[in-house]
């Protein structure tokens, strides 16, 4: 069903003035699916015409793209898409900012704790002694990431599990929005085995004080990257920093695609959004602006790899995790996070006069107002 533009912002209309409580029938969820496929249809025509616009754009065994050299492409993600998956370590529960894009933001204090001297691993805590039984029976994952808010809230907690894991040989990376880091405690890092710092970038706006860090870290751990939610604000900072965040030495950007959930929806409604494969709901702007980026750093050689973390990657981050897991053919965790379909948040797209649909096709007897839909 390839609905009109106008049928389908009569539709959404009509479905977001419905109480929460009430549920929709079958004929107007498959109205719901053929919108989500016409805007998405229309996102992806326009981003393909963008990426062959990028000369040296590549591709990582149909997982996901990105421009400058392959040995340089970011360890951490190629276990997180080629190997067995990446493995999330948990400790930290505060973190000394918020962010509009944080998927917990206005929850931020009321995280529940992992516990003292506790670490949450694959859904279950232990306490740093229980590591070696843990590795025992375990296989070893090719890589393992420390998530979950600000580490550096409590940073020296951190050592002693790194180097357990990396006496294992096991990869591991950090992620921090790097306002907290000082010379000492990168050095610490570097030192118990962290083979790669991830700098928020976007989380301090590129605070000079962040890109400074990025380049004393660069000094005592083996990998520096920048992985960071690509927004209007971040886009526009980075480009009048570029050449100070560049002499800084640093491997890679993570441009990833900014996806939201009911925290942090509601700090970017008004923008024109799309949902990608019935599931991740994201702002338009922000894979075009990681493809922008990408013809950027290829058209002028950046010394380093910019990777499009996108939607279409973290549904290939599911499958192989999946695959990997032993689940059954097509299995994923991927999907949408909102109990309840956001009607509001897409009236903005079906409203813009520049966005047109690829194809329109009348709406077949059953989905017309005023027919019978059950």
């Amino acid at each position: 069903m390839k609905i009109s533009k106008k049928d389908a912002l009569m539709w959404f209309e009509f479905f977001a003035q419905l109480p929460e409580e009430e549920g929709i029938g079958n004929r107007q969820q498959e109205i719901v699916y053929a919108v989500f496929a016409q805007i998405e249809r229309a996102v992806e025509k326009r981003r393909k015409q963008m990426m062959a616009e990028i000369p040296h754009l590549k591709n990582l065994q149909n997982r996901t793209y990105f421009v400058g050299k392959e040995e340089n492409f970011p360890r951490g993600c190629r276990s997180c898409l080629l190997g067995t998956g990446l493995s999330a370590i948990r400790k930290t529960n505060r973190c000394n900012i918020q962010c509009p894009f944080c998927y917990n933001y206005g929850e931020l204090d009321a995280i529940p704790p992992i516990g003292e001297g506790m670490w949450e691993i694959g859904g279950t805590k232990f306490y740093e002694e229980d590591l070696n039984l843990l590795l025992s029976i375990y296989d070893k994952p090719t890589g393992i990431s420390y998530v979950y808010l600000e580490p550096f809230m409590e940073i020296e907690k951190y050592y002693g599990v790194i180097k357990k894991f990396h006496e294992a040989g096991i990869h591991q990376h950090l992620y921090t929005n790097g306002l907290l880091a000082t010379e000492e405690s990168l050095k610490k890092l570097g030192e118990s085995g962290l083979d790669e710092l991830r700098f928020n970038l976007g989380a301090s706006n590129c605070a000079d004080k962040v890109i400074e860090n990025m380049k004393i870290a660069r000094k005592y751990i083996s990998y520096v990257g920048i992985e960071t939610p690509m927004t209007p604000s971040f886009f526009q900072t980075f480009l009048k920093k570029k050449d100070q965040i560049l002499s800084t030495g640093f491997d890679y950007i993570n441009c990833a695609e900014l996806h939201l959930n009911p925290n942090n929806l509601e700090n970017y409604l008004g923008e024109n959004m799309y949902i990608a494969r019935q599931g991740y709901l994201s702002p338009i702007w922000s894979r075009d602006l990681t493809l922008q980026f990408m013809k950027m750093a290829d058209e002028e050689n950046w010394p380093i790899v910019v990777h499009d973390c996108s939607n279409h990657t973290k549904f290939a981050r599911d499958l192989n995790l999946k695959a990997k897991e032993g689940g059954w053919f097509g299995a994923s965790s991927y999907g949408c996070e909102f109990t309840r379909t956001p009607f509001e948040a897409f009236l903005p797209v079906l409203r813009d006069p520049d966005f047109q649909f690829v194809e329109e096709e009348e709406l077949p007897y059953g989905y017309r107002p005023g027919d019978i839909v059950l």
